[in-house]
């Protein structure tokens, strides 16, 4: 079993004790984000756990842990966002030399097969053209090069609830965000990944993409698989033969994972998550976080007979 921390929030960031008091419990609360009245007990003891990843774009605090998912047993790797957008984008992520200096040296303490770095989503704006990418992803990549393997990319979705938001910023700072897969933008496109490639292969680096239909072989980029099943069985020794994920996106290729997160809990509120729908909705989450309850959000599951938790 893969268990994912998180798609929906950053755990490593600001849920670090609410995750090792589970890891110390040995059970989590899976609670369905479109029906709460669907929840069921997951496992977290290390012989049913094959794999943790961890999703994250500042994980420093939780590099205290490791050692004792180490002592533990577990397997892990990191998905760590690094971009160097303008604060439009990403009003509450550390500065971006306080970033890469926590990647580093988290590559340092697991080794670069275990961090991959993501630059994504691509947010074509007259604030970040193809220019700007192109500049930022170079420097990016020479920083941390020799820290990792492997490179993700996407590109920026309009998903309703975020361009919500966008439109929101557009309005109030004059931010114009364009489609870069427009039939319009294809040789702008092609100019940015003809570079991003390079620039990648320049490094040493291994660049796919996240959930991406189109194919871009000719540029150097494969499709890729955020929780990866091969990359977990050539780095931990294992032989898992685990499915794609039904439930995802058909251009997803990630197996089949549990998630531990929840919707509107992440504090960095970046402009583009399509996991955060507002401010609000994520302060009134807070109310609802208690690092000791058995869900990311407090919700009850336990036995009549016993009062304890119950396996399922």
């Amino acid at each position: 079993m893969i268990i994912s921390a998180s798609r929906r929030t950053d755990i490593p960031a600001f849920y670090g004790e609410w995750f090792m008091n589970r890891v110390n419990e040995g059970y989590f609360l899976r609670v369905n984000p479109m029906n709460p009245k669907q929840q069921k007990i997951i496992s977290l003891r290390p012989a049913e756990v094959d794999c943790f990843v961890f999703w994250s774009k500042d994980p420093s605090l939780f590099l205290k842990n490791l050692k004792t998912l180490d002592e533990r047993g577990y397997n892990y790797y990191f998905q760590f966002t690094v971009n160097d957008y303008p604060g439009i984008f990403e009003p509450r992520v550390p500065p971006v030399s306080v970033r890469t200096e926590i990647f580093k040296k988290l590559s340092e303490i697991i080794g670069p097969a275990k961090v991959i770095w993501r630059y994504d989503p691509i947010i074509l704006s007259n604030q970040t053209p193809v220019e700007y990418h192109i500049d930022r992803f170079a420097g990016l990549a020479s920083v941390l090069g020799d820290y990792t393997h492997r490179v993700i990319i996407s590109f920026f979705d309009m998903y309703v609830k975020v361009n919500v938001k966008l439109k929101k910023l557009e309005k109030d700072t004059k931010l114009v965000v364009e489609d870069i897969a427009a039939p319009h933008n294809k040789e702008k496109l092609g100019i940015l990944l003809q570079n991003l490639g390079s620039i990648a292969r320049a490094e040493g680096l291994e660049m796919q993409t996240c959930a991406e239909s189109r194919d871009l072989d000719e540029f150097g980029i494969g499709h890729g698989k955020c929780l990866d099943p091969e990359l977990i069985n050539s780095v931990f020794g294992l032989s898992l033969n685990i499915k794609k994920d039904p439930y995802q996106r058909a251009p997803c290729l990630c197996a089949t994972s549990v998630d531990m997160g929840f919707y509107n809990t992440c504090r960095f509120n970046c402009s583009y998550c399509y996991a955060t729908s507002s401010e609000k909705a994520v302060l009134n989450n807070m109310k609802k976080h208690n690092p000791q309850s058995s869900a990311l959000l407090d919700h009850k599951y336990e036995s009549k007979a016993s009062g304890k938790p119950v396996y399922l």
